[in-house]
């Protein structure tokens, strides 16, 4: 996959999932993945860094991820929500895949700080019913501490949150940080698969 010739985003509507998770993981190393010195949100420092926002705003990652995600969440939840600024395009797109899929699933973004005037709300969307099932999505995963941040102010709205999905995991401490909070996590891709098919199309260039 090519940003120069990218596949029909209509086409990507009917491609198998496999497929389309293949086809993900290569957009991630074309327009994602990067090979330096960088410090992370977090704080650490690493050798690589991955812009998940390349891949949730490009036409085609967001069709892909929206699929993707969609099949793992069970249909009883009613919503998805994540921080902003990395989960908007996120909780849209699988919304929005969920529309056309007969899957109506409603999305939410959780501010990081309480808007300053009006309603002065913490979460954006339409109000759910007391208890209602959401799940947290993230783009790349590190620590944990940003949809923790998510998960907390959901649940303070009276929301039922036990579950968070997430593109990538970073392998540094997410999924146990979130494990020892009770939360379930998946994520479509670990550091490894990325940094793998990463090799092997630079091999190929």
């Amino acid at each position: 996959m090519t940003l120069s010739n990218p596949p029909s985003v209509l086409g990507l509507t009917t491609l198998p999932l496999a497929a389309v998770r293949d086809r993900l993981l290569d957009l991630f190393c074309e327009v994602a993945y990067k090979e330096g010195d960088f410090t992370l949100s977090s704080g650490q420092k690493s050798t690589y860094y991955i812009n998940g926002k390349q891949v949730t705003l490009h036409p085609a990652g967001g069709m892909m991820m929206g699929r993707l995600l969609l099949d793992l969440i069970p249909r009883e939840v009613a919503a998805v929500a994540g921080l902003t600024l990395g989960a908007d395009p996120m909780v849209s797109g699988v919304s929005i895949v969920g529309a056309y899929s007969d899957r109506p699933i409603t999305p939410l973004i959780v501010r990081k700080e309480a808007k300053g005037h009006g309603t002065q709300a913490y979460i954006e969307g339409p109000t759910l019913p007391a208890g209602a099932s959401v799940i947290v999505l993230e783009d790349v995963v590190t620590t944990g501490q940003s949809a923790w941040k998510a998960v907390e102010r959901l649940r303070g709205a009276g929301y039922t949150v036990d579950t968070i999905l997430a593109l990538v995991d970073r392998q540094q401490g997410g999924r146990e940080f979130y494990e020892s909070k009770g939360l379930k996590f998946e994520a479509l891709f670990a550091i490894a698969d990325i940094k793998t098919r990463y090799v092997q199309r630079q091999k190929l260039s």
